[in-house]
């Protein structure tokens, strides 16, 4: 029962992520960009911690679900206007998997535990959610720094140094390590780069 209720919980994750209107391609094949981030994030989540238990392979699962559906555009174009979304876009997170998981049959504990995870809740306190955000970090950099770099040519090399501390000053020495250690695949590109900020 237990199997049976993860793989429906993972596939109402994975349909709802497939209505993604949003495209990608990745290898020749093109994806609902939801979907494939989504499957991106469980990849990563195998290789750090491949004996990870259900409630974080489905939250890792679901951290972007139907994100498209609150989009950025939607709240002023400044600081305060971009914490309204974050805070939103998290409950957004929260409300559709405890959804979705409470429609594969879970108990209210694992539902709670799970939706916390999604909706960032005591990052640094709260291992599930440090570990969800050391996935998403690493997944980042392997996947979409390159892109970001691409959209924003008017950034200085200084300034994406900064932005890149940031973001490893947020997950683990663990994740660090896995990332120094050669885990994950940096851009060529990029390598230089993500050296060069996490140096120090």
């Amino acid at each position: 029962m237990t199997q049976q209720r993860f793989a429906q919980a993972k596939a109402l994750i994975d349909a709802a992520n497939r209505e993604d209107p949003n495209r990608e391609n990745c290898e020749g094949t093109d994806w609902p960009k939801e979907l494939l981030y989504s499957h991106r994030m469980s990849d990563m989540l195998e290789r750090f911690v491949p004996d990870a238990d259900g409630a974080m392979q489905l939250a890792v699962r679901a951290q972007h679900i139907q994100r498209w559906k609150s989009p950025r555009s939607d709240y002023p174009m400044d600081s305060k206007g971009y914490h309204q979304w974050r805070a939103a876009l998290n409950q957004f997170h929260t409300d559709t998997v405890a959804s979705l998981l409470a429609k594969a049959g879970y108990d209210d504990a694992f539902i709670t535990r799970v939706a916390q995870t999604v909706g960032k809740k005591s990052l640094k306190t709260n291992p599930d959610t440090q570990l969800l955000e050391d996935i998403a970090a690493l997944v980042f950099l392997e996947h979409y720094l390159l892109d970001l770099v691409g959209r924003h040519p008017e950034y200085d090399e200084q300034k994406w140094i900064d932005i890149i501390r940031k973001i490893w000053n947020k997950i683990s020495t663990e994740a660090q390590q896995f990332a120094l250690a050669g885990h994950i695949t940096l851009p060529d590109s990029m390598a230089g780069l993500v050296r060069k900020a996490v140096a120090e």
